[in-house]
């Protein structure tokens, strides 16, 4: 197969993604999402409203404000640290922008091509955060409900990331769902992640942090959306099991579902 046939198989359909091994950034193994979280009803999200955005105003906060916001978390599960600020530009720091939509407040819309992750809020504004998406061949696009959440996930990679990058083994161990690696500081999915599914089928995308801040801002990942550690925990407790994800379109992306 020449290499404009399999480009064309990759950016044509999400089924050939799927066959080529080269969709998401996890396998779903099979203790992974039923231990993620216990059973919830799934009501569907709760409307954002203005106490999410707590005291902040639109735009970019000063300095003191961002230094603050990306400081070392303490009291959870594993020590956090402090994001330098110089690494974060200034236009993919957490802030609330004006954001007109037809979208219900709480919905997450995602825009792979300004590497921008919209959390919707009423009046026309989103609290607004830089993420990492897809590179080449890896972007899609379509609309998935988060079905569970989970702190300190375990990462499952794909038998074919594996297959591209055998160093993983050095780093992966025999887990309850299968080879991977464990919840950790060291772990790529970072502190939390929040698991795309459409229907009953696992996208095997998630929403997740990332030990690799300097990558938000660029297309990098394996088609997962990865955010800075301290900005997934603001979304993470801001969004409920049941939250609508609109992944927008854009060049080579292939439509999922």
């Amino acid at each position: 197969m020449t290499d404009l046939t399999r480009r064309h198989l990759v950016y044509g359909s999400a089924a050939a993604l799927a066959a080529l091994g080269l969709a998401g950034c996890v396998s779903n193994g099979p203790a992974q999402v039923a231990a993620a979280v216990p059973p919830q009803p799934n009501a569907g999200p709760t409307p954002a409203d203005d106490t999410i955005a707590e005291d902040q105003t639109l735009g970019p906060l000063s300095n003191a404000r961002y230094v603050a916001m990306y400081s070392a978390v303490e009291g959870d599960r594993f020590p956090i640290p402090a994001v330098k600020l110089a690494i974060i530009k200034p236009p993919f720091r957490r802030q609330v922008v004006e954001y007109p939509t037809t979208e219900a407040p709480g919905t997450i819309i995602v825009d792979p091509p300004h590497h921008f992750l919209y959390h919707v809020l009423a009046n026309g504004r989103a609290m607004r955060y830089g993420v990492g998406v897809g590179r080449e061949g890896f972007a899609w696009s379509g609309d998935a409900v988060i079905k569970t959440k989970q702190e300190w996930p375990d990462w499952y990679p794909p038998k074919e990331m594996v297959q591209r990058q055998p160093e993983l083994k050095k780093i992966l161990g025999q887990l309850q769902g299968g080879l991977g690696m464990a919840g950790g500081p060291r772990n790529p999915l970072g502190v939390r992640a929040m698991y795309l599914w459409q229907g009953n089928k696992d996208t095997l995308f998630r929403i997740h942090g990332t030990v690799e801040p300097w990558s938000i801002g660029k297309s990098v990942s394996s088609g997962c959306i990865r955010m800075i550690d301290q900005d997934v925990i603001d979304l993470y407790n801001h969004t409920p099991v049941g939250t609508r994800v609109v992944v927008l379109g854009g060049p080579g992306a292939a439509r999922v579902g």
